[in-house]
């Protein structure tokens, strides 16, 4: 009864007159290699472990040596000496500040002053920080990347139809065949967007963890439904769209880690431009108004194309949210004449870290005013 239950399930689910536009059934694309196979979808996933093992090749035979040759250190801090109930304490507040409250707790079981657990719990965030080498190895990976992508989907898409006429992505649809290198392209973009997002939960935790997540899951359902589907020539668009700005900011990274801040100023400003005229220039008034509006006068209507426009107005919506990050950090820039932190990527335990910085630096000064004023 069980399985025959889930039978039911799964039928509903995958009923045509959700996934397809009128009088079209599964069958019409099952076992033929000329469409876009569901199977197919699985093998990004198996595809991420493989990528990321070789983006660690050459992060250790490649990037590594490069950021050396630039002159990065990649000595890590030292680690204060080790107190095991302080460590598990550390272990549990996961870069969040130590309250008052616990401090003195802490103190009281490992025999140390309420300073003393702080100085501790400083010094063991500062240590457990990236090195500027390790945020320069993990920048080159996403340049590498982003700048292969963006080219390959030039490249790729120079000579269908599609790019030229958008209302090609809906002329006799559902019979689109899939290209071999428009399948390669597909694979290539799921499997890296699949890995970053497993491997955000081992790198660096940053201050925008969440929507970097909800942007990785977006962007690999907007694929995946596009797949289902076979909205591929409008999923290939929405990513040759994406890929145009990503590099020039991973670009300005890596020229502000190697010093070069003319340079990283040059390329940050190209990346905004970039990203304006993409982002919320030709994604929202190209893509999604094709989808919405022009679609609608070629196309009949059916449940799963308003779930795909939601995903599309979705990613626009996180579009205008990083976009206000970016023109907050060039109005600060423009406002003081002087260097502005990236305050959508840097780690949590940095900022704090920073801040904890500035309280020692306060504190000496005044220690030292009071031992001068002893002596006097």
């Amino acid at each position: 009864m069980f399985g025959s239950a889930i039978e039911d399930l799964s039928q509903s689910f995958w009923s045509p007159s959700i996934w397809l536009p009128h009088n079209v059934t599964w069958d019409h694309f099952e076992g033929d290699p000329r469409y876009a196979q569901f199977s197919h979808l699985l093998l990004p996933i198996c595809f991420a472990p493989l990528l990321f093992v070789f983006r660690t090749c050459l992060d250790r035979w490649v990037y590594r040596d490069l950021g050396l040759l630039m002159g990065l250190s990649g000595v890590a801090r030292k680690l204060p000496p080790h107190n095991v109930s302080l460590e598990e304490a550390w272990t549990r507040l996961e870069g969040r500040r130590l309250t008052s409250e616990a401090g003195r707790t802490l103190a009281g079981d490992a025999g140390m002053e309420v300073r003393q657990v702080e100085r501790w719990m400083r010094q063991r965030s500062k240590a457990s920080l990236p090195t500027t080498l390790d945020k320069f190895r993990e920048t080159c990976w996403r340049w590498t990347f982003y700048i292969t992508a963006h080219l390959t989907g030039i490249y790729l898409l120079w000579n269908k139809p599609w790019l030229w006429n958008i209302r090609e992505c809906f002329y006799d649809y559902p019979n689109h065949f899939l290209d071999n290198d428009i399948w390669w392209y597909y694979m290539l973009e799921l499997s890296f967007y699949w890995s970053l997002t497993f491997s955000q939960f081992v790198e660096v935790k940053r201050k925008d963890f969440w929507e970097m997540f909800i942007h990785h899951i977006v962007t690999c359902s907007l694929l995946m439904f596009s797949w289902t589907t076979h909205f591929t020539r409008i999923g290939s668009l929405v990513l040759l769209v994406h890929d145009c700005a990503d590099h020039w900011l991973e670009a300005a990274k890596l020229a502000k880690y190697t010093k070069f801040q003319k340079t990283c100023d040059a390329l940050f400003l190209g990346f905004t431009l970039v990203w304006i005229s993409t982002r919320l220039g030709a994604y929202p008034n190209w893509i999604l108004y094709a989808c919405s509006v022009e679609a609608g006068q070629i196309l009949e209507m059916w449940p799963v194309y308003y779930i795909f426009n939601t995903w599309l107005a979705t990613l626009l919506v996180l579009h205008l949210f990083w976009t206000y990050f970016m023109l907050k950090i060039v109005y600060l820039a423009l406002l003081s004449g002087s260097k502005v932190k990236d305050a959508r990527s840097d780690s949590e335990q940095e900022e704090n870290s920073d801040s904890d910085e500035e309280t020692d630096d306060e504190s000496t000064e005044e220690t030292q005013s009071a031992e001068q004023y002893k002596n006097k």
